[in-house]
Parts: structure tokens; C-alpha cells; sequence
């Protein structure tokens, strides 16, 4: 079955008080137990911006360099996610659109390319 990933950037979503934020994690949550019932969601994680960032790895002469925080200075960051596999495009924007909805806010879809497991032929 196709995966999907629909996202947001921590950008496209104003200030909110903690308050908010726990009243839009109550209006989400319908939408993921729904989307688990339904046997499409995979995973996911709304908690994440650039406070979130662990650190960056490059690669140098075959060997690993970390930094902490982010390596590249960019004004969007992932915000959370949802991982789904549903049948079709249009299944996922039907579950991104809900998303879209409870949330109030941007949502993008991602369709991830079918895996070499999913792909290979016997």
C-alpha cells in the first residue's frame, strides 16, 4: 500500500499559548484515533521545531562530524507529521484535509516512492 507523510513547517502556524496548543491536541486527537481505527496511520509527532533539533551530522573523509543544533541557518523547520499508508492520493488528502481542519493550519502531503520490498517482483 502507498505511504504518505503529511507534514507541517513550525512556520506556518502563529504563536500559540500553551493553552492553545493543548486545546488543539484535544481537536487532533479524534482525527488520529480515527486514522488508527482505520488501519492508515503509522506514526507521527506534532511536538517538533527548532528547539527540537538534536543535532547534524555531515560526512567528512568517510567519518561522521556532529554539530549541535541545525548545520544550515533556515527559516522552516519541521513541525509534525503523520505517516500514513492508505490505498490512494485520494485517501490521503482526504486524512490530510482533516488534519488541515482540525488543526487550523497548513498541512503538505508527500507521496513516498514505493519501496525496493515493496517493488521487487519474486
Amino acid at each position: 500500500m502507498p505511504e504518505y507523510l503529511i507534514s507541517f513547517n513550525d512556520e506556518w502556524v502563529p504563536e500559540h499559548t500553551e493553552a492553545q496548543l493543548q486545546e488543539k491536541a484535544a481537536s487532533v486527537r479524534p482525527v488520529i484515533e480515527e486514522m488508527t481505527e482505520a488501519g492508515v496511520y503509522l506514526f507521527g509527532n506534532g511536538g517538533l521545531d527548532a528547539s527540537s533539533v538534536l543535532c547534524s551530522v555531515t560526512a567528512q573523509d568517510g567519518e561522521p562530524i556532529f554539530t549541535d543544533g541545525p548545520y544550515v541557518e533556515s527559516k522552516e523547520h519541521l513541525g509534525g507529521f503523520a505517516a500514513i499508508a492508505v490505498p490512494d492520493d485520494e485517501a490521503a488528502r482526504y486524512w490530510a484535509g482533516r488534519l488541515a481542519v482540525a488543526l487550523d493550519w497548513p498541512q503538505e502531503v508527500h507521496r513516498f516512492p514505493p519501496s525496493v520490498e515493496t517493488s521487487a517482483t519474486p
